[in-house]
């Protein structure tokens, strides 16, 4: 069954994307995939006893609470444990789909993956593995772009270390006209965590990644110095598409935050907040 939820402007079906073709190899050793560390309890309904409650849970349930009913998980060969845990997604009132790959060069090419499913959808992402608020965050994303028409909306966040994420300038009308990788310094005080993004994206990506041109600056993008496994980033794809001329659009959550689980600090931090 398709998500009832619709973009007004395009009445395109509206559906959550989520890469977890990823390694951990920052956490490991780990007894699962990355994507299903236990951070903090839920109850489920008939049952007052607490349960585990896996780090992914609070995206999809994000995803739900914005009446997204639908979401393609892309994930790497041999993490079978995820759609083992979540299977046809009936514990989060959702529908999952699953598209399994051999590897992958970095998020924007494991996106890309899922292309042929999500081609013509308004898409809602995040990271299975990055704990955020509010709990209607992608409700406001998707009302934004509604209203405006941008191409991608992202959920903006006060960075805690500007050296771990990209970087956003941003204007008072909230126009996004460029993003900075991980700068070692900047002024700039807002990062983006989360998005949702029109067909009109899906398609820049899609051929932006397939031309030799865009090939070779990916190459250059696989910094170590920007990401610890040499991935290239979805900031680098964004950007691009803004000096596109494509409308990046960004509301700001000055009263919330994020914990990425990606690194031993973080992650102890997430399991002293998510009790």
């Amino acid at each position: 069954m398709a998500s009832l939820v619709r973009n007004r402007n395009h009445d395109q079906e509206v559906v959550g994307l989520v890469p977890a073709a990823g390694s951990g190899k920052r956490i490991a050793p780990l007894p699962c995939s990355k994507e299903l560390f236990p951070i903090g309890f839920q109850r489920s309904e008939g049952n007052s006893e607490p349960r585990v409650k896996v780090v992914s849970h609070y995206l999809l349930e994000k995803f739900r609470i914005a009446g997204i009913a639908t979401a393609y998980i892309v994930l790497r060969e041999g993490k079978w444990d995820i759609p083992a845990y979540f299977s046809d997604g009936a514990m989060l009132d959702m529908h999952l789909a699953y598209v399994v790959i051999p590897g992958s060069f970095g998020p924007p090419d494991t996106l890309d993956r899922a292309y042929s499913f999500v081609r013509n959808k308004v898409i809602v992402f995040g990271f299975p593995d990055i704990l955020f608020g509010p709990d209607d965050v992608f409700a406001q994303l998707l009302q934004h772009q509604t209203s405006t028409s941008s191409d991608v909306v992202l959920g903006l966040y006060l960075a805690h270390d500007s050296k771990a994420m990209d970087m956003v300038d941003i204007d008072a009308n909230g126009r996004i006209h460029s993003m900075v990788l991980k700068p070692a310094h900047t002024h700039l005080r807002y990062a983006w965590v989360c998005g949702v993004w029109s067909s009109v994206f899906t398609e820049f990506m899609h051929e932006f990644l397939a031309s030799p041109e865009s090939k070779t600056n990916l190459d250059r993008s696989a910094d170590r110095k920007i990401d610890a496994q040499g991935d290239v980033p979805i900031g680098a794809v964004i950007q691009a598409a803004i000096r596109k001329g494509l409308r990046v659009d960004g509301v700001s959550f000055p009263d919330e935050t994020y914990v990425d689980i990606g690194t031993p600090e973080d992650l102890v931090k997430a399991c002293r907040i998510y009790r």
